[in-house]
């Protein structure tokens, strides 16, 4: 069993992998890496989200506060304080995940409704002290932000590089280092999964009570899950931006976290690669429904309720369950 395990996971990494390296072959311009450049960036937060949501069964409707944080504490230390991208991006996750667990230990004990309302309160609270604090943030105004420092070479998005000999534009670049740290997201993911800390979630998630019953403390994990998932959206907030170069109180908004947490459900709850797609999808939506002017929100929450109500279950976990199937039926008939 762990052996077909190692070799799914692997498969989907390498598939993962190979579309990321063939995807460039389509992107015809600047504006198209700036796209999948915010979808993997967008995509390894929903994949730290999924460990909490999906495989711990409990809800966030404030992570893009962590979001937020990550990208203002991010944003200050390099441009105020004069620090370089990677200490203020290490900095900014491990402080943004003392806060994570000093706020999710009481809040994690809630469940349900309660749980919800405690998590959106959480992210109000932080989107509104990055609304009031101007003299540090900007206020609703925003601030910029330098471009990435890496290690001492300068990521700019209208920066030219040479890389293995290749001439590479600043967006090119851009695309390869979120490639990398989206592949890095999902194998820490899925590794973190298949360890008795994934077990033990998965425990959490089936019933609390029975979880507590055998001797796994629900609270400590449930925290720590908590803890990871503000990490990755810290992170993801700071690459954000530095790729943006100019971020406003909007990055921690209360759409932003409506945002992760709908990407997680359409894509499929405990699928790592299904979050991925979640995120695709809802990023290409408004491109595609531009055409529609008006109608697009409207045409936009058709598309989301229909996807609900005939694939509950999410978009990749129906799309492999229909594929297995035909599979099946095909092995059988072929017998």
């Amino acid at each position: 069993m762990l052996n077909r395990f190692m070799q799914s996971r692997l498969r989907g990494l390498m598939v993962l992998a190979l579309i990321l390296i063939i995807l460039p072959a389509f992107l015809g311009n600047p504006f198209h890496y700036e796209l999948v450049i915010q979808m993997a960036i967008i995509a390894a937060t929903v994949v730290g989200l999924n460990l909490l949501v999906g495989f711990a069964g409990q809800i966030s409707l404030g992570h893009a506060g962590f979001f937020g944080l990550g990208a203002y504490f991010t944003g200050i230390a390099t441009g105020t304080y004069g620090w370089s991208s990677v200490p203020a991006l290490v900095v900014g996750a491990i402080a943004v995940g003392i806060i994570a667990w000093v706020v999710g230990r009481p809040i994690l004990r809630l469940k349900g409704h309660y749980l919800s309302m405690a998590t959106l309160a959480v992210g109000f609270i932080i989107a509104i002290i990055l609304n009031n604090e101007r003299a540090i943030t900007g206020g609703p105004d925003g601030m910029p932000v330098p471009a990435l420092d890496l290690f001492g070479w300068e990521l700019s998005t209208f920066g030219q590089y040479s890389l293995f000999g290749l001439d590479i534009s600043g967006v090119q670049a851009w695309y390869i280092l979120v490639s990398v740290v989206l592949l890095l997201a999902v194998w820490f993911a899925q590794n973190l999964i298949e360890s008795p800390i994934g077990r033990a979630l998965r425990s959490v998630k089936g019933s609390e009570v029975a979880a507590s019953v055998v001797g796994v403390d629900t609270a400590k994990y449930k925290s720590l899950v908590f803890v990871i998932s503000a990490i990755y959206a810290s992170i993801m907030g700071g690459l954000y931006a530095h790729f943006q170069g100019f971020i406003t109180p909007a990055v921690a908004s209360f759409e932003f976290s409506i945002l992760f947490i709908t990407m997680v459900v359409l894509g499929g709850m405990g699928s790592t690669l299904g979050v991925i797609l979640g995120a695709v999808v809802l990023k290409l939506l408004p491109q595609v429904l531009a055409d529609f002017q008006e109608l697009e929100t409207v045409m936009f929450g058709l598309i989301l309720m229909l996807t609900m109500i005939f694939m509950p279950k999410g978009l990749l976990p129906t799309i492999t369950a229909i594929v297995s199937k035909r599979m099946r039926k095909k092995a059988g008939g072929e017998a």
